[in-house]
Formats: structure tokens, sequence, C-alpha cells
């Protein structure tokens, strides 16, 4: 049954192509054909009893926000011309800058392929992007990654230099080796002006370290906890989920996160996609859909949260992510409260509601400031009046549930693409949507990531 069109990439030679949502049994699967390399499908959504229906998640309409400012002309078409582009329907919510492709761990599954590299980009250069950032995307949310940040010794001035251009919420993503190691680094990093720590983190057990990060580590990552916890960071706790490694633990992580206290303000899941370095045949990857996750989440939890709790995004496409915020009652949870995240933080009525998306981008990134920050200090990057209503109105007893399917070259889809709000601040200064930046072909040829496709002139 054909539910909706759209057009992708071919895996083989990323050029573009139609294709559609078709749904067989209780699959729906994204397929699409290649004039010269066949015709490719991958599962996007399961109808299994209790999930949500695919056609009703995506109810809706949005009016587009474009740049204000595009970076870089209409030549070949999305997703050729990313810098922004002119057609380019969401503002940034999050930019990313990668400070380092130096990594302390080897894991076999990292989107960035990190370890190694040509040398760390200068103080002076992340200067560049983070002023060309705040040109393009006003004060978003920034996202400090590689690699692995704490590679770098310069990190606290780092992220000194973003809080001094006045950016909502300074996160660093990290895998938490350094953290739990060293004694005063979490401190330190507070004292810079980081508010929120992104630790990776994906599991209960050493077994799913080794499996997916290359050797056992909750040791230190439990460490690391603690130190933020010392320093008064704020911490989300993110979890690659495959497919027969990790998707079993789901609800023992939920308790786990929440069994840690106040400074553990979330767990992110992200369901395995494949770009940058991964063990399996990219038609075999161990997939998991998102209302697959959620059932999990219910059925772990043992009905702490419900698949009814999540809520499609109003910031980015409803086929990103979901979400949920909760009030927190010591190790269990009430509410649910509304949606989280890049939903704003807001009980969306869908249907025929028409999104404003340049609302819903300022409104998702108030939020997350102020869910994903310390609960001991306020934030007081915030700079609208919004912004400071959300952070004095309970944050610190709330908990944010959210899951991001990212895109890979069989699952991408350009109206998704089109609605990206998480955006990489390229070397040359291009803002790039995550997804692109990071996607490889099936021969791991780069769409955006070490190419001068399209290279501009940020200034």
């Amino acid at each position: 049954m054909l539910l909706s069109q759209t057009q992708s990439l071919c895996p083989v030679c990323l050029r573009l192509v139609d294709a559609s949502y078709i749904k067989d049994g209780d699959t729906v699967y994204l397929r699409k054909r290649c004039p010269e390399h066949g015709a490719f499908q991958v599962p996007a959504w399961k109808e299994e009893e209790g999930a949500p229906e695919f056609l009703r998640w995506r109810q809706g309409s949005r009016i587009p926000a474009y740049p204000k400012s595009p970076a870089t002309p209409l030549l070949l078409g999305c997703p050729y011309d990313c810098g922004l582009c002119p057609d380019h329907a969401q503002h940034t919510c999050t930019g990313l800058i990668e400070v380092t492709m130096r990594c302390s761990l080897g894991c076999p599954v990292c989107y960035a392929r990190a370890g190694g590299g040509d040398g760390d980009p200068s103080l002076e250069h992340i200067q560049t992007q983070l002023d060309t950032l705040l040109r393009a995307s006003g004060p978003c949310n920034v996202q400090l990654s590689g690699g692995e940040p704490t590679e770098r010794d310069d990190l606290p001035e780092i992220i000194r230099t973003a809080k001094a251009r006045g950016f909502a919420l300074v996160q660093v993503n990290t895998n938490g080796l350094r953290l739990g190691r060293e004694k005063g680094y979490a401190a330190a990093l507070r004292a810079a002006g980081l508010d929120s720590v992104y630790l990776q983190f994906d599991g209960v057990d050493d077994t799913v370290f080794r499996t997916l990060r290359g050797r056992p580590c909750l040791e230190e990552k439990t460490a690391a906890l603690e130190a933020c916890r010392k320093a008064g960071l704020g911490v989300v706790l993110v979890c690659t989920l495959a497919r027969g490694v990790n998707d079993h633990q789901a609800g023992e992580l939920l308790r786990f996160a929440l069994a840690q206290g106040n400074h553990v303000r979330g767990l992110h899941f992200q369901p395995v996609s494949s770009f940058g370095r991964f063990p399996w045949d990219m038609a075999e990857a161990p997939r998991i859909t998102l209302p697959e996750l959620m059932l999990a989440l219910e059925k772990q939890s043992g009905g702490l949260v419900r698949t009814s709790h999540f809520h499609a995004p109003s910031c980015e496409h409803p086929l990103c992510s979901f979400s949920a915020v909760y009030a927190r009652a010591g190790d269990a949870l009430e509410g649910p409260l509304g949606a989280a995240c890049c939903s704003g933080g807001t009980d969306l009525v869908r249907g025929s509601r028409v999104l404003d998306n340049a609302e819903t981008s300022r409104v998702s990134r108030a939020f997350t400031a102020a869910h994903w920050s310390s609960p001991q200090e306020e934030n007081t990057s915030l700079n609208d009046a919004f912004s400071r209503f959300l952070a004095s109105s309970g944050a610190e007893r709330r908990f944010t549930l959210s899951a991001m399917a990212f895109q890979d070259a069989l699952s991408v889809d350009i109206e998704r693409v089109r609605g990206c709000c998480i955006h990489v601040v390229s070397h040359d200064g291009r803002l790039i949507p995550f997804c692109l930046h990071n996607l490889t072909s099936l021969d791991n040829v780069p769409l955006y990531r070490g190419t001068d496709r399209n290279k501009s002139d940020p200034s």
C-alpha cells in the first residue's frame, strides 16, 4: 500500500531518486530505485499493536522557516547545495562544532569515524566557526563534538569562547573517560561555563560497551557521572541502540538514569544508523524503528512510560524523533507533562494544525537550554522572557526521554533533510544538516564530510 512519496539518494552513487513509503504487513518501508543500480528498501516504521500509525504520526502541516541570509546558492538542488541554501526549511536549534578528530576510544560504531586526523583546528578557527554560527542562527544551542573533545587541553578556553558569544546552551558531547579519570576536570569545565554534558552511555553492563565501544568502560563512565554531579553539571545520557546488542536494556537504562539523581537531566536514544564506521553490511544493519523503541520502553519499564506519552517533534520532521517530559518522584516518574526537546516542551494537538517552523525552532532550543543545564544554577545565557520562564518553572525536577533516528544512505529522505534543525558547522563555515554531513555511500564515499563539495566563503 502506497502511503506517501518523497525523494531519496541511491546508496551506491548518491544520485537523487524518487522514493515512496510503502506499507507491507505491519512494516512501512522506504523504497527507491536507481536507474543504474537497481531497487533498494529499508524499514522505516513498524505498526505493531500499540504503536502509533505512520500516517497519524505525520499529521500536521508546517510553515517553512528559510535562512534569512543563505550562505550557498541553489545550483544542483537539495541535498547538494548545503550551506544553508535558500530552500532549507528550518532554522538551527543546535549547531555542532567538531573541535578534534582525535579520540581516546576506537569504537567499532562511530558516526564520525574518529581517531587520528590531520591535526586539531586552531582556537582562532573555532572562534571563526562560532562567529559564523552566531551570524547565521543567532544564540542557538552549541554542541562541541569530535572525535573526543576532552582530548583538547584547551577545551575550557573553547567553552569560555562559546559562552562569551551568548549561545543559549554550551554542551560537550563526550565518551566521559577523562571526566571519570581526572580529578577536578569536570569542575574546570563547569568553571569555564559548560552547561551540559552529552554523555555516551550505551547500557548497564560491559558486554554492551565491548561490542559498541571496543572495550569495557562502565566503571569509568559511572565515575564520570559522579564527577559531573559534584561539579554541578547537567548530564544527558546518550545511548546508541542496536538490535540484538542493547535493545533489551532500554528499560534498565531508564531506571539507571533515574537512580542517579537530578543532575541526570534526561535519557536520549539514537537507533543505530550506518555512516562513519560500523562493522556490518549496511543492508544488514541491526536497525530499530522509533515505534519499536517506544514499545520496548513501555514493556521493559513495566509501564513507567507508555507509547501514548510520546510526541512527534514540532521542530524537525515527524519521522526524525519522539520525546516526552516527566516530573521526577524520587527514582520514579510522574506525568507525562507533555513533549520534550525538539517538541518544544508543549503538548501539541496535531491533525490539521499548522506549525510555524520559526516559532517551533525558538521554543525548542529554549526548552533544551532550560532542561538540559545544571539543575543547581540558573542558565544566565537565556536571553528572552519565554526562556527565563521555562528556567524558573520547575525544570530541575523534570526528566526528558527522547530518541532520534538518524538517516543513512539507505534511509535518507530529502523531505526530512530539508526540515533538519541540527547543523554541523563545517571546516569552511557552511552549516550542513547532521545526517548529510556524515552520510556515506555503500562504498564509503562521503557526501560532505572531508570534501570540498560546493565550498563557499563563510564570510
